[in-house]
């Protein structure tokens, strides 16, 4: 790939002691050879699939401690095979590579499960400190999904569904939600509340969080005939862990 940096590693650079399996899913035959080549001196052991269908495969079939994976491929793009790994539980660690620089696709790529993201042309030292990073975290369930009970959202599309009912709700309501579904059963205070879904412009003494509390409950709970957002007096609130009870 035109524009891209072969850095030898420094004396100083860590090294990969034990051995770490990395898949790279890249379908450009010189860029492949590159990475390939690149990993093996700094002591991974690699596997190199050339179109989606077959990384994906790969990913499932065998751990991996990390998976880098292109988003322009043949037959399944990128963000489908992240998003297909997600669904299946799959949580190796994905570091995205891509030619496209726009924000919106970095977003899509997050938000479809992946880890991390780097746009081509890059350095080969900074993939390496970013492997190094993601194979450090090691696997970690990180659902694309919330949910609690028949009660869930999903976070790249600002969607919530009770069941089969998908729910409309503001910004504000959709915020309190989503910070309730990433704790659920943990008490929040009205204070954190505030903090993660407010700005600094609200005075703390405003009712804006009950006020938006009634709000929500109003969708998620009454017209279906469920309680999930609890009042814990003196403290704060709390989403059951159930999603609510009939």
């Amino acid at each position: 790939m035109m524009g891209m940096a072969w850095c030898c590693p420094t004396p100083t650079a860590e090294r990969v002691v034990a051995t770490v399996r990395v898949l790279v899913v890249e379908d450009e035959p010189k860029m492949a050879r590159l990475l390939r080549r690149g990993l093996i001196e700094e002591g991974y052991a690699v596997d190199v699939a050339t179109d989606g269908a077959s990384g994906y495969d790969a990913a499932v079939g065998r751990d991996y401690d990390a998976v880098v994976l292109d988003v322009m491929l043949p037959g399944m793009s990128g963000f489908e095979v992240c998003r297909r790994l997600r669904r299946d539980q799959v949580w190796v660690p994905v570091l995205m590579l891509t030619a496209r620089d726009a924000v919106a696709d970095r977003i899509s790529g997050l938000d479809g499960g992946a880890d991390d993201y780097l746009t081509k042309p890059f350095h080969l030292a900074e993939l390496f400190a970013r492997l190094r990073a993601l194979t450090r975290r090691g696997p970690v369930a990180r659902p694309t999904k919330l949910a609690a009970g028949d009660l869930r959202v999903d976070p790249a599309s600002r969607r919530c569904w009770r069941g089969d009912v998908e729910i409309t709700l503001t910004t504000k309501e959709y915020a309190l939600l989503e910070m309730f579904l990433r704790r659920p059963g943990a008490v929040l205070t009205r204070e954190v509340l505030l903090e993660h879904c407010w700005d600094f412009a609200y005075e703390s003494r405003s009712n804006v969080v009950e006020v938006h509390i009634r709000a929500l409950r109003e969708k998620i709970d009454r017209q279906f005939g469920v309680a999930s957002v609890e009042t814990v007096r003196g403290v704060g609130y709390r989403l059951r862990a159930d999603g609510g009870s009939r």
